[in-house]
């Protein structure tokens, strides 16, 4: 019987959340990590919660041992001088960064003369509001898409030993170009962001009473609002290009909806106006249907099972087991709270050929179903 391999030693520079939950991750699968951090507070932090260990730096590599990988997870203003010291300090170790940006560390590494073969770039589409390692998850990464974003001169050697820690984390690996890369997660990361904060910034200034309306659907939208202004002034920062080239296409947009409105306020009957909010709309949905399903297949179109559930202690666990044992198989979930209303609402999402199997035997246990 051949000898299981042996996991690739981890070198983890930086014990933010990223790093934190990457220690956490490699160490549960018995996985050797070491942790560095410029603040010794926050790397003996991460080291405590179970991240790898700390160790003093003698002649280049951590305490006297050379690891296979560098993962240099550091905030994105220095994250291209992290990596190019990073190439200096462990000649035989590949290294990789978890930056959200990808060509401007490149482009940065080229410009120091930096030895490109050994590096490759990588970007773990995973987070939380959250930040620090406190806020550190072994399964951050489960199921979540990691991108590699190789260069022309990164050694397949390099490529492999990346993916192999990413998808040891949990993660489904995939590779992008660069600039491909930066393009696409300005749309599907950081305008979102900027988007979720300007509609967050409404709300300061509104009245108590008018906030107090807010249901589900804000909360959806605003979600990420809750973010770190001084982490994702770097990100923008760093994608500033590609993030400028969406919201100029969103003004745009924008431009043609507050058109329309100004038409409909008007004494006219504002011919194509309510034309152009029903395609505003109809593209929102069109978009919204490509967003990848569960375990990043095709999207599925779920039906939802709204369930009036009391604001006591338990009832939510029993209503997970009542699902269970009716033999339904929950794809999304969401739970709302009534206005001042001793109970909140339930939305079971579940695949159309479930749901009336479930809505009876809900109601057979007592529940209340709702619409």
């Amino acid at each position: 019987m051949s000898e299981a391999p042996v996991p690739p030693r981890v070198h983890v520079v930086g014990t933010g959340l990223i790093g934190t939950s990457l220690g956490l991750a490699l160490t549960r699968a018995g996985g050797a990590v070491t942790l560095e951090d410029i603040s010794t507070t926050n790397a003996a932090l991460a080291r405590d919660l179970g991240a790898g260990e700390t160790v003093p730096t003698r002649g280049g590599a951590p305490g006297g041992e050379h690891p296979d990988l560098v993962v240099v997870a550091t905030p994105p203003d220095v994250t291209a001088a992290c990596v190019a010291a990073a190439l200096e300090r462990f000649p035989d170790a590949v290294v990789t960064d978890v930056a959200s940006v990808k060509v401007a560390v490149i482009d940065a590494l080229r410009e120091r003369g930096a030895d490109l073969s050994r590096f490759c770039g990588s970007h773990p589409m995973a987070g939380r509001e959250r930040s620090g390692a406190v806020a550190g998850r072994h399964d951050l990464f489960h199921g979540r898409a990691w991108v590699l974003t190789p260069t022309p001169e990164t050694s397949a050697a390099a490529v492999d030993l990346v993916r192999a820690v990413a998808a040891r984390a949990g993660a489904a690996v995939v590779t992008l170009d660069p600039a491909d890369h930066d393009a696409a997660v300005a749309s599907v990361s950081h305008v979102p962001q900027l988007v979720a904060s300007l509609v967050a910034a409404r709300l300061e200034h509104l009245a108590d009473s008018s906030v107090a309306l807010a249901g589900q659907g804000l909360r959806d939208v605003t979600r990420i609002a809750a973010s770190d202004p001084h982490l994702w002034t770097q990100i923008l920062s760093g994608n500033a290009h590609a993030v400028r080239d969406v919201l100029a296409s969103l003004a745009g947009d924008l431009d043609g909806v507050i058109s329309a409105l100004d038409a409909l306020g008007s004494d006219t009957d504002a011919p194509g106006a309510r034309g152009t909010l029903a395609r505003t709309i109809a593209a929102g949905n069109a978009g919204h249907a490509r967003i990848p399903g569960k375990h990043g297949a095709a999207p599925t179109a779920y039906t939802t099972v709204r369930v009036l559930i009391p604001d006591e202690p338990g009832q939510l666990g029993r209503l997970f087991a009542d699902v269970g044992a009716i033999g339904t198989n929950i794809e999304e979930f969401h739970l709302d709270h009534g206005l001042g209303q001793a109970f909140g609402l339930a939305e079971v999402d579940v695949v159309p050929g479930a749901a009336a199997a479930l809505a009876e035997g809900l109601e057979e246990r007592g529940w209340r179903l709702h619409g």
